[in-house]
């Protein structure tokens, strides 16, 4: 679907404390984030915040009498690590003179591997019982697994199952690194311990918990998951599109090419240096930079500097990018924007692929490139 913003809202960012606008998007013609979200800093004592959790998220459109299951089995090559850095292709039609086949990108999932296992299977990517169905097709989830949803470790590994699965059959499936990845990661390293923000006190910990931090996840996280994880590239260009998990300009302080800005990354994380990390994570959680009268701007300085044609992010939910003002009406009241696929804008440099699956949304797969 494509589409266009209303110009004039200029660029939001995310707050320099690193916490997020809660779940949930203003209704009203004169929309505005979730209030403290430009300050974004919650009540004084966050340090060791206990929160109450997110509002409980309304069901994402799912099938009528499909009900998905977790595989019990993978089908997993022998020898086959799905937590190396470059997947490889197993079969022969990762052969040089091979037709690439289609590519597949997937918004922000948060925990909803019901609705993850569905709109795969909708797309014709998994079979019935959840195992890779798509041969050759190149899969990419644009980050953020976990936080706010029910189950972010069974998403996570359902996408290191379908790794090794798409690898075995000559296609593939990867994923790239999301704020709240870092986020998870910053808060099973570093705990409580305060890092520096412009803000005041913080702490991964606090961030977590305030953004919707699971403990059933944080239970359930073993090394294999960490390692995983840590090893997520930030971008990749395939097919002139520049993927992305935030819609953010922040990319360009860690390096002039993707590969000088991937290696950076990494770097931080091996490094494990809570400060560093913790100005990651606030640079990454930014958004909206491609929004408004300067964001074709910023998209032609990503694409400039890192190739490509198209950006396409997740992190921002269609629902936040389309509240510039002007939403379908109801009884005379504002209604919250049907999401039918993902939204084309910033003179058509841009892909938004989060369709807020954790609000009035769904989770969107969809395959690039966007036609009609």
């Amino acid at each position: 679907m494509e589409g266009s913003m209303t110009q004039g809202a200029g660029q939001g960012h995310e707050p320099d404390t690193g916490y997020e606008a809660a779940p949930g998007y203003g209704t009203a013609p004169d929309f505005q984030p979730a209030a403290g979200y430009e300050q974004g800093y919650p009540p004084p004592a966050v340090s060791g915040y206990e929160g109450a959790p997110p509002p409980a998220a309304a069901p994402a459109a799912v099938p009528p009498g499909y009900e998905p299951t977790r595989p019990d089995t993978p089908l997993v090559p022998p020898g086959y690590t799905p937590t190396a850095h470059d997947l490889p292709v197993i079969t022969d039609a990762s052969l040089p003179g091979e037709r690439p086949g289609p590519l597949y990108v997937v918004g922000d999932v948060h925990g909803y591997l019901h609705e993850l296992l569905a709109a795969l299977h909708e797309s014709g990517l998994v079979d019935e019982d959840g195992h890779w169905s798509a041969g050759s097709a190149r899969l990419w989830f644009l980050g953020d697994f976990t936080d706010r949803g029910p189950d972010g470790i069974g998403v996570i590994e359902l996408v290191m199952q379908l790794s090794a699965e798409a690898a075995a059959a000559g296609g593939y499936c990867r994923a790239l690194m999301g704020n709240h990845e870092l986020l998870l990661l910053g808060a099973h390293r570093f705990g409580d311990t305060p890092v520096n923000s412009t803000g005041g006190t913080a702490s991964f910990l606090a961030a977590w918990r305030l953004n919707g931090g699971q403990p059933s996840d944080m239970e359930r996280l073993e090394d294999r998951h960490l390692t995983w994880i840590s090893r997520l590239d930030a971008a990749h260009l395939t097919d002139g599109h520049l993927l992305v998990h935030s819609d953010t300009t922040a990319y360009l302080d860690y390096g002039s090419s993707i590969e000088e800005m991937n290696d950076a990354v990494t770097g931080v994380l091996q490094r494990a240096d809570a400060d560093e990390c913790w100005d990651l994570f606030r640079k990454f959680t930014k958004r909206f930079a491609f929004r408004g009268d300067g964001g074709p701007d910023a998209a032609r300085e990503m694409l400039g500097t890192f190739g490509g044609e198209r950006v396409v992010h997740g992190h921002s939910p269609i629902p936040y990018l389309l509240g510039e003002g002007g939403e379908p009406q109801v009884d005379g009241e504002a209604a919250a924007p049907v999401i039918h696929g993902p939204m084309v804008y910033a003179d058509n440099l841009a892909v938004a692929m989060d369709g807020g699956v954790t609000m009035e949304g769904r989770l969107l797969v969809a395959q690039l490139p966007l036609v009609g």
